[in-house]
This record gives C-alpha cells, structure tokens and sequence, in this order.
C-alpha cells in the first residue's frame, strides 16, 4: 500500500495522468492557416488542461474611459464574429483578418494570419483591402472581406478603425469584428504568434 500512495504522489509531481485533449471544436482539433507573407501556421489550443490567462490578459477592471466595454457591432451594418468564423475567415483565400491595434501592442503577440493595420491608418489603407486609389479617396468596389481584432471587447481601436474605413467608403456589410479581440483568444488557450 505504502508503494502505491508514492507512486500515485510521485505521478502527481510529473503532471497530470489523465490530461483531456485540447481542441476547438469536436471535429476541429486544429487549424492551418496561411500566412500573408507565406508558409502556414497551425492555429490549436494549448494542452495544458491547467493552463490559465495572466499577466495584463487577466485583468478584468480597465478604467473607463478610455478602456469601455464596446457595443457588440460598433457600426450598422458590421458583421460581429466568434472564434470559429474568425478562424474561417483566415482560412478563405479572398478575405483579409486585420490586427487593428497599434504597432507596440501587435509586437506582444497576434493571431497567426492576420496583418497589422493600425485603427489609426485604417482608412488611408483601405488598398491593402481592395480598394483602388482613385482622385477622391478610394474606390472600394473590389474591397475584400475584411475581419478586425483588437485588444478585448473594452478595446476601442478595432471599432474606431471600422467606423473610419466605413465614412472612407469601404461597405461595411464586408467588415467582419471579432469583438473577443486577444483577450479572448488567449483566455481560450488558442496559439499566438510573436
């Protein structure tokens, strides 16, 4: 008996016997997604059943302003998404998932396939999106799907940056927010890449 008590105490020390796989969906166990400068990254949930969110990611009171709780579609006509469309979207060829936020928060880590596009040069870059540079602005009737993240659901650079590309004329029925921004992303344990 005494063998068995430290040989369960001493599997306790090396990690946890029985660790339940990780996966995004029951069908989905992972996801390969391209890269905007080539190659593929694989987007899945860290495995360890105790991992958990800290660090700036675990905290859940921001002064309000400027850190206030976003609407869940900052603008009519936007598309508010989840994990899984997000997931689609960076898997669909024609569409472009675009990280919002600025240069020095992008830099802490992203979701692999998305680009930085910072919410305040949003409307000035819309040919990243599609659009064609024309004498009044953009002509956006090539504009392509477009998903924007940020920081959390009180982050208000992804929702500025939709509005802005809206009033420069991009369709918003083709602006897609994953309001659940990193915050979120990391709190599901899903893969970030710095």
């Amino acid at each position: 008996m005494k063998n068995l008590a430290l040989a369960v105490v001493m599997a306790g020390l090396a990690g946890p016997i029985w660790a339940d796989p990780v996966q995004i969906t029951r069908e989905m166990p992972a996801a390969e997604v391209p890269l905007p400068e080539g190659g593929t990254a694989t987007i899945s949930r860290i495995q360890d059943n105790d991992n958990v969110v800290s660090g700036d990611w675990a905290k859940t009171s921001r002064a309000c302003p400027p850190f206030c709780v976003q609407p869940m579609s900052p603008a009519e006509g936007v598309i508010t998404i989840g994990e899984l469309e997000l997931i689609a979207m960076l898997q669909d060829p024609k569409a472009i998932v675009v990280d919002s936020r600025i240069p020095d928060h992008y830099k802490t880590g992203t979701i692999a396939g998305s680009i930085n596009i910072p919410y305040t040069e949003a409307a000035d870059r819309l040919d990243a999106l599609g659009c064609e540079i024309d004498f009044d602005g953009f002509d956006c009737e090539g504009a392509k799907p477009v998903a924007l993240f940020c920081n959390g659901p009180w982050c208000g650079q992804s929702p500025n940056a939709a509005r802005n590309m809206i009033k420069a004329g991009y369709p918003a029925d083709l602006i897609h927010y994953y309001r659940g921004g990193m915050q979120v992303w990391r709190m599901l344990g899903l893969s970030v890449e710095n």
